[in-house]
């Protein structure tokens, strides 16, 4: 039985010590400082090391460079010191068992059985002696020849029987040795462990630092990122894109016709998203194509992971665009934007406003409160679980608009005060210079007709590339208002009729407005194209564009 595991054992402890050796990466036999020269890790360190020092330490790269090369030398380190120990406590104790001990016990038993060949051999001879002199005489054989034979058998019987005592020995040796050849085993997994953890250790030590950097550096990228995330790495109120944007739309935009419904040029669109990403910005490059701007300020606001009117309030949200009577309606969305956090409440008062005074010159850029929600809605809010294309078009997106078009008829009564748009002050020139020589400065929205058209000559052509599928879909007859029928404006009178007939509500929050006649059943009220500078009724339910034709 012994014999039998002998050659099991000899296979097994073979085959694992050929294994094992090929896990080694460094070069086995030779000293640390040779191994290492040869070790990979050993080369990757150097090559990052290298790498940290042509791109510098002025650059995040290379500081990662720096931190992770001189983490990868440590553990090579480490590597280098666990083979080694592997190589003494378990691969060389494997090849003297395999090569060493099991063969001698072999050669032992190949050797005895040789003895006891021999012992037979001599034994025969010796009885053949016997039986020859017997014949002859019949007599005991006596003679010098009859005892060298008999001494012959009796050593090699003694021979026979001290082999057999020391074979033996070994394979009892061998047997109550077995629980030291496990312990090879048992070796490498402990070393194995505490090789893993010193590398773990030198890995968690040098991770806070590479996270320091990350987070130090403030060149973050902003465009699908949470916007909590993007305002504490910055630390700003108001994200960065949209101040960015919204400030150059001021200088540049506001009597741009068709603003934020016209799709600007995808190269440029894409240049200014990467620029705003890397919070880099030519304020006089963007300024000559404003649908640029408002471009990415849209693609921003749709690319964040939580629209900035948040998920958690979106059933709200939507509840208080159903209630059909205005009064309670507007106090409905006046709670929920109170319940906003503090970031998307800022940011949302920021948007909402600047969208106000875009309304304000609804003469020249045709975009009144209703058409910026419907451009704008979908991209401030929208559900978590999205469904197709059609279905969010059609009922989800005509709520949104319900919401967002009272917040912005009416943001001095939701977000009642002032606001300044360049809160850093890095955008656009403090008196306001248009850099653009196409534009004219930026006209008053009570600017006299004969001034409006004067401007209107000097302004740059629109682009021809539009995106007008929202709109579209708004033109139907069903929905109530003809987007694209832009001849009401003509008949709404000056700027002064305008404002007073989307002045806000007289009450402050947290009561509801208490001014606001009653809702009519239709949502467009009838109004007579004959009025001129009169204040016209508070909005609707929709707050949709007056008109006779309505």
């Amino acid at each position: 039985q012994v014999e039998k595991r002998l050659e099991l054992v000899k296979q097994v402890s073979h085959s694992t010590h050929k294994k094992l050796t090929a896990c080694l990466q460094g070069q086995q036999g030779v000293d640390a400082d040779k191994r290492s020269k040869k070790l990979p890790l050993t080369t990757l360190a150097q090559c990052l090391m290298e790498g940290s020092a042509v791109l510098g330490d002025d650059s995040l790269l290379g500081k990662m460079l720096r931190l992770c090369g001189e983490a990868e030398d440590k553990l090579a380190q480490e590597l280098i010191h666990f083979e080694l120990q592997v190589e003494r406590d378990v691969i060389e104790p494997l090849f003297v068992l395999a090569e060493v001990e099991i063969p001698n016990i072999q050669k032992q038993r190949k050797h005895l059985a040789k003895l006891v060949l021999d012992m037979d051999s001599s034994r025969a001879r010796w009885q053949q002696s016997v039986k020859s002199s017997g014949l002859a005489s019949n007599l005991q054989p006596s003679g010098a020849k009859a005892d060298a034979l008999r001494e012959e058998m009796e050593e090699a019987a003694n021979r026979v029987e001290i082999c057999r005592d020391q074979l033996s020995a070994d394979m009892y040796n061998f047997v109550a040795k077995e629980v030291d050849y496990a312990n090879y085993f048992q070796t490498l997994i402990e070393v194995q462990a505490e090789y893993h953890r010193k590398s773990l250790a030198l890995l968690q030590n040098v991770l806070p630092q590479i996270k320091a950097q990350q987070e130090a550096w403030m060149e973050k990228p902003s465009f699908g990122k949470p916007l909590e995330e993007h305002l504490a790495v910055s630390g700003r109120e108001i994200a960065f894109p949209v101040e960015a944007c919204v400030t150059m739309l001021l200088e540049c935009g506001m009597q741009e016709e068709g603003l934020f419904r016209v799709a600007p040029s995808a190269s440029k669109l894409k240049k200014l998203k990467a620029a705003l990403d890397c919070c880099v910005v030519d304020v006089q490059e963007y300024s000559a194509d404003p649908h640029a701007i408002a471009g990415a300020l849209k693609s921003y606001l749709r690319e964040l992971p939580e629209p900035l009117m948040t998920f958690e309030l979106y059933e709200e949200w939507i509840q208080a665009s159903n209630i059909p009577e205005q009064e309670k309606r507007l106090q409905a969305l006046w709670n929920a934007c109170e319940k906003l956090p503090k970031a998307n409440y800022n940011n949302i008062r920021y948007v909402i406003k600047f969208l106000a005074k875009l309304t304000e010159y609804q003469d020249i850029n045709k975009m009144t409160p209703s058409n910026v929600a419907i451009v704008l809605g979908p991209n401030l809010l929208w559900p978590q679980a999205e469904g197709n294309m059609t279905e969010m078009m059609t009922t989800v997106s005509l709520q949104i608009v319900g919401i967002i078009e009272p917040l912005i008829q009416h943001a001095d009564w939701f977000f009642p005060g002032d606001i300044e748009f360049n809160v850093t002050g890095n955008y656009g020139s403090p008196m306001h210079v248009n850099h653009n020589a196409n534009y004219s400065s930026m006209p008053s929205p009570d600017m006299d007709h004969a001034d409006r058209r004067q401007h209107d000559q000097a302004r740059r052509p629109l682009s021809v590339a539009t995106d007008n599928m929202m709109l579209e879909f708004y033109k139907k007859d069903g929905m109530g208002v003809r987007v694209m029928d832009t001849s009401w404006v003509a008949r709404r009178g000056t700027s002064a009729g305008r404002k007073a007939s989307s002045a806000p509500p007289a009450a402050q929050p947290p009561a509801p407005p208490a001014e606001l006649p009653p809702t009519p059943h239709s949502p467009i009220p009838e109004q007579s194209p004959e009025i001129s500078a009169a204040p016209s009724p508070p909005p609707t339910s929709f707050g949709f564009p007056p008109g006779a034709e309505r």
